[in-house]
């Protein structure tokens, strides 16, 4: 109990630090502002943990997060392989790799090293 206790302000303690550090980085007022609401926002959930932790709600919160970051990447992922299969692209580079595995095949493997100017 007493671990868990020494965990949690020592958690809060290395925020308050390198928060206080951010601010200090921050050029200018104008950023300050919003460095401060977002670091109040992560402080107020660190804060909560312990009481997340006795009532159950961080596992909840977290299977939460779990499940919509997987959709999220699953849609994205897919999108992009309708776009792949739509472009023409796809047939372009269909072609490059027929071209090098043939090249390949024949034993055509060939460097070709351009001559570059260095200099005015």
């Amino acid at each position: 109990m007493f671990q868990q206790i020494y965990k949690w302000i020592q958690n809060i303690t290395v925020y308050l630090i390198i928060t206080a550090a951010v601010m200090h980085a921050v050029p200018g007022k104008d950023y300050g502002k919003y460095v401060r609401f977002f670091s109040g926002l992560i402080l107020i959930l660190l804060l909560a943990t312990p009481l997340l932790n006795l009532t159950g709600m961080n596992e909840k919160f977290e299977t939460l997060y779990r499940n919509n970051e997987y959709k999220l990447e699953k849609q994205e992922i897919e999108s992009v392989e309708e776009l792949y299969k739509d472009s023409a692209l796809s047939d372009y580079f269909q072609s490059e790799e027929e071209t090098e595995q043939d090249s390949m095949k024949e034993g055509n493997s060939r460097i070709e090293v351009g001559e570059i100017e260095i200099g005015q």
